[in-house]
């Protein structure tokens, strides 16, 4: 039988059921997203094509990646205010722009009348075509440090380092919160670019492979969220001693797809077997594809080779540097294995000197000369005279 609730219980429960104010739950900072957390959301945001907001010493600038901006909120941001293009100078360089000001990152004022269309050429997406579409694109002063720090942040995503730019410091600022956009304070971008991303081991399983029975899988992640980072033991390696290393950045084309246009596939493979032969090794397979600049822009530059340039131009012109990798990744992930002396597998010295100033100590060279064809040799032979490859 369901007994009659007294007048008093009834108000108790109603007390009871009343939520807390909003105002009466404490700040615990440790629940406010830290600066390299708050980057991760706003490369989010710049991914999917939303505008974001950067916000340095009283000055608002509205960005967007000229990449993934739609024909919409391309009209939608030329509306409130003068749009800019902050591009690098290895892509102004393409353009057939030599400005006289310093500085690796320009800054350039819209003429009337560019859609959407020329943007994305001018930016890099049109291919070898779009020599010269520079020409009277008119210089501002020298781009700001919103400017620089967003063309980073551009880079660091593995997309074309083109921005538009809308200053926004005349507007309101009500006006501006109501968009409901990611910000970010200079300050805080520049501490979240500047930190060295915290790789953490999350698992680690037995893998028998065709090069040896005895194998080993660790699965490292970032704390920012990004890129996970593999480390692969072949045999079984002795860390009390120097241990046979190779640092390989992923190259899908030629680790899975076989491709002839590198030497990454047979690298790949040789090391794997010459570790296994001589008892165990330790292979780091760094997802940093194309030397750091992503799929898609490798394959941009491929397009690029094929009409003529080698693969250091591609690089310089979509807007990149020739290598983008981050190394202080493999060096980490190397002393989390608890490995600090290493016999690196490898032709290019510059990999030897970045371990070596990141204390790995690299006891022995182990020269890697395999994957030579005819389609790659270009290729290769750039390696060696831009890049001081030891072929």
């Amino acid at each position: 039988m369901i007994m009659p609730t007294s007048p008093a219980a009834k108000a108790g429960s109603a007390t009871a059921a009343v939520p807390r104010c909003h105002s009466e739950v404490p700040f615990v900072p440790a629940l406010a997203p830290r600066a390299i957390e708050q980057l991760h959301r706003l490369r989010g945001d710049l991914k999917v094509g939303l505008p974001v907001l950067l916000r340095h010493d009283g000055d608002t600038v509205l960005l967007a990646l000229i990449e993934s901006l739609t024909e919409s909120r391309y009209t939608a941001m030329t509306e409130l205010g003068q749009p800019e293009l902050i591009i690098t100078r290895r892509r102004a360089e393409a353009l057939g722009i030599h400005p006289p000001i310093q500085g690796d990152t320009l800054r350039f004022r819209l003429p009337a009348g560019a859609d959407r269309g020329w943007l994305a050429s001018v930016a890099g997406q049109g291919g070898a075509n779009g020599a010269d579409m520079g020409a009277g694109l008119p210089i501002l002063q020298a781009a700001t440090a919103l400017h620089r720090a967003a063309i980073e942040i551009a880079r660091t995503m593995e997309v074309l380092p083109a921005i538009l730019a809308i200053p926004l410091s005349d507007r309101d600022e009500t006006e501006i919160a109501a968009l409901g956009l990611s910000s970010m304070s200079f300050a805080s971008v520049t501490e979240a670019l500047d930190e060295v991303r915290s790789q953490t081991r999350v698992s680690s399983a037995r893998l028998p492979m065709d090069v040896s029975s005895s194998g080993r899988v660790h699965v490292f992640r970032p704390d920012d969220g990004g890129t996970e980072h593999y480390a692969i033991e072949v045999g079984t390696p002795d860390f009390s001693a120097p241990v046979m290393v190779r640092l390989h950045s992923a190259c899908f084309t030629g680790d899975v797809l076989g491709s002839l246009k590198c030497d990454c596939g047979p690298q790949l493979r040789a090391a794997m077997a010459a570790m296994a032969e001589a008892g165990g090794g330790v292979l780091i397979y760094l997802n940093q594809e194309g030397r750091g600049i992503g799929l898609a822009n490798k394959m941009r530059a491929y397009a690029l080779q094929d009409a003529g340039l080698d693969t250091v131009e591609a690089n310089h012109w979509l807007g990149f540097e020739d290598d983008r990798r981050d190394f202080r990744v493999g060096a980490q992930i190397l002393g989390r294995l608890g490995i600090g002396r290493v016999r690196l597998m490898t032709n290019n010295p510059a990999k030897m000197a970045s371990l070596s100033a990141l204390g790995v100590e690299v006891v022995e060279r182990v020269p890697l000369r395999v994957g030579k064809t005819a389609q790659n040799a270009h290729y290769l032979a750039t390696k060696a005279a831009k890049s001081g490859h030891l072929l």
